[in-house]
Order: structure tokens, then sequence, then C-alpha cells
């Protein structure tokens, strides 16, 4: 759990419900011991500007091209785009994902809203989702599986749930409701990758 910034003890405690043995990770000591890595809801310009400073970029960089799987909510998911549209000319992102992503795409912190999702790889039963000045993705590449789609006030469907490999991505708020159906998902994807 990249613990720099964000929803850390809320994705922390759905983590260990779940099963898995959940560490904060703020050095690249901390890096090295764990099989997975979640990026959390937060603010994706202050923990890009973060991962800078704790000297954390480069090696966060290097485990997911080596293919550690790693899951990003909101920020996170920001920060594991190809393409960042409305954010800072010095912010840095992961590249996990082909895909383009737009920032606050859904309004600001007034505008959040919680909707009742169908997302396929968790099972036919509707997923609660929150979302809170969320991104949404604009455009995926070939390799990219969409998860989910919600209609947005601007009365399109926009992609809010991704996947590319070992990469998973959603725009909204898994750790805030308590339906841990995401972090089991993910927690498959690290089992899967270490066995």
């Amino acid at each position: 759990m990249l613990a720099l910034q964000g929803d850390v003890a809320e994705h922390l405690r759905h983590l260990e419900h779940v099963g898995a043995e959940a560490v904060t990770v703020r050095r690249r000591s901390e890096l090295d011991s764990v099989d997975g890595l979640v990026l959390p809801g937060g603010e994706s310009t202050a923990m890009s500007r973060l991962l800078d400073v704790y000297d954390m970029y480069q090696p966060v960089s290097e485990r997911i091209s080596d293919g550690m799987p790693v899951y990003g909510s909101c920020a996170g998911m920001i920060l594991l785009a190809s393409v960042v549209l409305d954010t800072r000319p010095d912010a840095t992102w992961f590249s996990a994902i082909d895909m383009t992503v737009r920032r606050n795409a859904f309004g600001r912190q007034v505008d959040s809203f919680e909707a009742d999702l169908v997302v396929e790889a968790l099972g036919p039963d509707p997923f609660r989702t929150v979302f809170i000045r969320a991104p949404w993705v604009e455009t995926v590449g070939p390799d990219v599986e969409v998860l989910a789609g919600v209609r947005a006030s601007d009365g399109l469907d926009h992609v809010v749930a991704v996947r590319q490999g070992n990469a998973l991505a959603t725009s909204f708020h898994p750790e805030v409701t308590d339906d841990v159906r995401v972090h089991r998902y993910f927690l498959d994807m690290v089992r899967a990758a270490t066995s």
C-alpha cells in the first residue's frame, strides 16, 4: 500500500479483510518486500511530487514494469495512465495502462456522487461506487479490458474501471464502501502473479 498520501487506512482495512498481509510502503526497502501495490485515492499531483521527494518514482516504476500487480483507485488510476489530461506540467505517472484519463472529469467536490454499477469481473451483483473529484477514461488501447462504465451528467457513458495485464484501475473509491470485492479481485491478481 503506497502510503505517501490519500486513503491509506481505508485500503489497508479492506486488504486485511480479504486476507492480505497489508503493509505501508514509503521506502525502497518496504517496496522490495511486497508482491503487489495499491495506489490510493487522494490527490494525484501531490502523490506525484511525493514520489519524487521520497525518491520512490523510479523504484515503483521499475517494479510495475517488471510485472508487479498494481491497483490504483481515483488518483491511483491517474498515476497508472499513459496520458493524463488537465494535470500540472511537472506531474509524473507510470504509463502502466494504455489509456488517456482526464483529472476531475466528473467535476468538483460538490459534484461527487454514488452509483450502482455491474462490474463484470466482480460478478453479477451491482457494486456501489463512490466518485469524488474522480477521473474518467477518455480512450483505451487495444490491450485494455474495460470493466465498467457510468453515465455522467454530460449524458455520455464514460469508462471508470479497466485492467491491462497486472494493472487494475478504478476511478471510483471502493475503499470507502463496505464492499471488498475489488480488493479481493486484486488480491487474486497478486496470488496468480506470485504462484
